[in-house]
């Protein structure tokens, strides 16, 4: 969340911050109610103090015999305590109100960030793999075709057993899969990345330390309760993305100066409603309820965040340029940052197997597989994740940043397609054959069921 003083001090910075992002919070009735809670706050040490006078006086007035002004002074110290008592308990009020409404405010981007109102203002920082691409057929069958086609992606089965927007992979799709998981956290782990392999539920504390809720709480899996019920901290939802464990993993900690910069990896399935939400993906495995994702976490020092990011974004390039597969850099600007996002980088990788207006000029379509992103001290303040940078100094929040490393299923489906052949194979990039026996071409299976068969030759 923002600092509070921050807010106090400069309330027009963070007005003009929330009007570039196109963030709907009435931040004049927080400021309001921040000032109130301040105002009955000292009020209630006002009153404390005069209480603790009185209190002194009537020892005195006792020592003195002075009866009548004791009783009085008695009175007037019970009359202090109900009052006292009173604004407390009206200050509590506003102050849980409060954090609750600070809950609600986004992130300040970073002054480099460009300013727009949506997608559309995103500004592409770099492409790579253009000037080299490799040949490709006439008419690219799109992964889902092909997919079916081999039998190695089967949505039909999964919306069976578990509904829409899920799917099993078989034979060499999933093989594939692990391949990807594999590479990723090895290439990461000569990166500096120390392996987690966190727990999937997480608690209501863990989501808002991240920034899922109050805002994303209509896209994650809540279990054992309605997600339009009121949570608490005993309440459980599945993992949306390895980042709310890993970052929560430290939260009401004091880590040392020393300890940083931390560098987490961490392999995990991903659960999101917001799958086809927009009507845009109605087939396939590009926006899924589930998915695999490698997730990179650090926890750094504040003046070394911004470097770090750049560094995050060079981790996460690194996947692609070492499978092969082109893809472009997106600065995003306010409109589009992520509520919790500083500053954010999207990597999209090049998928030919659909013509999309929005595809580069050799067709296709771009399918974001990672963002890198600089949260500064937003998510700390929220998970009470400080540092002390020095040993005697006092503890201070530090910065979190994270980025897919990455996304696998949209990775699957850039190989698929760009790796294509005339034959209807598919070429194993050259770094993945190591995990997939040394092989060079994904093999189709032969079809289960009477599914399989020709309509010639059903009874």
């Amino acid at each position: 969340m923002l600092d509070r003083t921050h807010l106090r001090e400069n309330p027009d910075e963070v007005r003009d911050a929330l009007e570039n992002r196109g963030a709907d919070v009435d931040l004049d009735e927080i400021i309001e109610i921040d000032e109130r809670w301040r105002e009955l706050k000292a009020r209630g040490d006002e009153l404390r103090h005069e209480r603790n006078e009185i209190t002194q006086q009537i020892g005195q007035l006792v020592a003195e015999g002075k009866d009548e002004q004791r009783e009085e002074a008695i009175d007037r110290s019970t009359e202090l305590k109900g009052e006292i008592e009173g604004v407390e308990t009206e200050a509590d009020e506003l102050r849980s109100e409060l954090d609750d409404r600070m809950l609600e405010i986004p992130q300040v981007p970073h002054e480099s960030v460009p300013l727009g109102l949506d997608e559309r203002h995103n500004v592409e920082d770099r492409r790579w793999g253009f000037d080299d691409l490799r040949d490709l057929p006439t008419d690219v069958t799109p992964h889902y075709e092909l997919g079916a086609e081999m039998d190695i992606i089967d949505e039909e089965r999964a919306a069976k057993t578990t509904g829409s927007g899920f799917y099993f992979l078989k034979g060499d799709g999933a093989r594939l899969e692990h391949a990807l998981i594999q590479f990723m956290m090895d290439v990461h782990r000569e990166q500096g990345y120390v392996d987690l392999f966190p727990p999937v539920p997480v608690k209501s504390a863990s989501m808002r330390g991240t920034g899922q809720l109050p805002k994303f709480a209509d896209d994650a899996y809540r279990l054992g309760g309605d997600n339009d019920e009121a949570y608490d901290d005993e309440d459980l939802w599945l993992c949306p993305t390895a980042e709310v464990p890993v970052t929560n993993m430290y939260a009401n900690e004091i880590l040392l100066g020393d300890d940083l910069p931390l560098k987490h990896q961490a392999y995990t399935p991903n659960f999101r409603r917001e799958a086809g939400e927009h009507g845009t993906e109605t087939r396939g495995i590009v926006r899924v309820h589930q998915f695999n994702k490698v997730e990179l976490v650090n926890f750094v020092e504040p003046e070394e965040s911004y470097d770090r990011l750049e560094g995050l974004l060079d981790e996460a390039e690194d996947i692609l340029q070492r499978l092969g597969l082109p893809y472009r850099i997106l600065e995003l600007c306010t409109g589009d940052l992520t509520f919790a996002s500083a500053k954010t980088y999207d990597i999209e990788v090049w998928a030919p197997g659909d013509d999309f207006e929005d595809g580069p000029e050799e067709g296709g379509r771009w399918l974001e597989v990672s963002s890198a992103s600089n949260f500064e001290a937003f998510q700390a303040r929220r998970a009470g994740l400080r540092y002390r940078p020095e040993r005697h100094e006092s503890a201070e929040y530090l910065h979190t940043l994270n980025a897919s490393g990455l996304a696998l299923p949209r990775v699957m489906v850039a190989i698929l397609e760009y790796y294509q052949n005339e034959d209807g194979t598919v070429t194993i990039p050259e770094a993945l054959r190591p995990y997939m026996g040394d092989r060079e071409v994904l093999e189709s299976l032969e079809k289960v069921g009477e599914s399989a068969l020709g309509a010639g030759e059903r009874e």
